[in-house]
């Protein structure tokens, strides 16, 4: 996987974020058994600014703590058509990678969930990477059923990494 970052926020995460978010998302990407090399772009922001994509393009004027935006639009989750059917639609012509989309992260919401929930920077930061992968490859949680299974496999994956809370 290769991962395009750009660091917008003021606030510092203490941990090397771009080796943690590739490991993550090779781990996403090899449990759900995604044909091919990948391309994401992750922005790490701060509230202020998530909270004006999130206005402009979710129409909820409030900061979040992760946005998803995926390039690829899959008919159902986990389930790839054939590699070679779709891969040239969605490729990056110089390096042949698929471009999944982009992720914003805020980094203060990631500092202040940790906190919250009393685990540390580096596993929210795993959970929200997690998270959107899993957005990117098709997955949703707007309906109970699909929640749960998109739960049960950012569970999986992060204690598959040895990143518990």
């Amino acid at each position: 996987m290769k991962l395009y970052v750009t660091y917008e926020a003021e606030e510092q995460l203490d941990f090397d974020y771009t080796g943690l978010a590739v490991s993550v998302g090779e781990a996403v990407l090899e449990a759900e058994h995604f044909p091919g090399g990948t391309e994401v772009n992750l922005v790490l922001t701060s509230n202020e600014e998530i909270q004006r994509v999130n206005r402009e393009f979710r129409k909820t004027d409030a900061p979040t703590d992760v946005l998803s935006f995926p390039a690829v639009d899959f008919e159902s989750p986990g389930d790839y058509p054939e590699y070679s059917d779709w891969k040239d639609t969605y490729k990056n012509p110089d390096t042949g990678n698929i471009i999944l989309g982009d992720i914003m992260i805020s980094v203060p919401k990631s500092l202040s969930q940790a906190q919250l929930y009393g685990h540390s920077v580096k596993r929210e930061f795993s959970f929200l990477f997690v998270h959107s992968m899993l957005h990117l490859l098709g997955y949703d949680h707007m309906e109970p059923d699909q929640a749960r299974v998109m739960e049960e496999k950012q569970e999986t994956i992060l204690q598959n990494l040895g990143i518990s809370r």
